[in-house]
């Protein structure tokens, strides 16, 4: 569906771009297409979404409000919301579910004839990266634009984004190959500690942005399901390298 808002405060196409750049990397919008004469944005999106949202994703200079139709009438668009608002957390984030029942189905079939709860976390995070990274890879260029909204490292440093999905690859395979593990296990600390204090703030502030754990092929909302999934790797990661399996 696409909905044409009103955006105040543009005066160049750097605006037309921040304003573009901000919103498309907002939860379920597939599209944006932003007339800096005409001072509107037209937005394509998966489901409906509230206009809080949308002014809480641009910068402060910035207004948006809902363009004027004299064809439909507020009754309608009210309807459509409700219907549309009916798509649960659930469903949105079935990729990202299916993925990781199959990462730990195979992990699983890997070692149920000889059980190691230490070998089946090893085998569990080194998919977990390789498989996350491969997504990641798909758009190389537009990874760390959806990654630096959330994580307080690319944020700083703009080339973090660029090499995080190679060194999730470069960990997965140290986990497979089971070569230096307790230094995978570390960065796996440092790194994914450091994307769950801003997944957490995320969170906390109620911002609706895209999750870039998928890359950008899936348009995955940034939910609980982003803290938990980074949780489990921290939480494994802690008691292998306590040596408690």
């Amino acid at each position: 569906m696409k909905h044409t808002y009103k955006v105040k405060g543009m005066t160049c196409n750097g605006c037309k771009a921040s304003v573009e750049k901000n919103l498309k990397i907002v939860a379920q919008v597939t599209d944006v297409a932003v007339n800096l004469e005409q001072e509107e944005a037209v937005i394509t999106m998966d489901t409906h979404i509230a206009l809080e949202t949308f002014q809480k994703a641009l910068p402060e200079k910035f207004t948006i409000s809902v363009k004027e139709d004299k064809n439909s009438t507020t009754s309608i668009e009210r309807s459509n919301s409700t219907i549309e608002e009916e798509k649960t957390k659930l469903q949105q984030l079935k990729p990202l579910l299916l993925i990781i029942f199959y990462m730990a189905t195979a992990s699983i079939l890997l070692h149920y004839k000889a059980w190691s709860w230490r070998e089946f976390m090893l085998d569990f995070m080194g998919l977990f990266y390789i498989v996350f990274s491969f997504f990641k890879m798909l758009d190389l260029k537009g990874f760390p634009a959806s990654f630096r909204m959330y994580d307080p490292l690319a944020k700083r440093i703009p080339v973090y984004g660029w090499l995080y999905p190679f060194i999730e690859t470069t960990l997965g395979l140290m986990f497979l190959m089971r070569f230096e593990t307790t230094i995978a296990l570390i960065s796996t600390l440092v790194i994914l500690g450091i994307t769950t204090v801003g997944v957490t703030k995320t969170l906390l502030d109620k911002k609706s942005i895209r999750c870039a754990c998928l890359g950008t092929a899936l348009k995955l909302p940034m939910t609980e399901a982003t803290f938990i999934e980074n949780a489990i790797m921290i939480v494994m990661a802690v008691l292998m390298l306590l040596n408690i399996f």
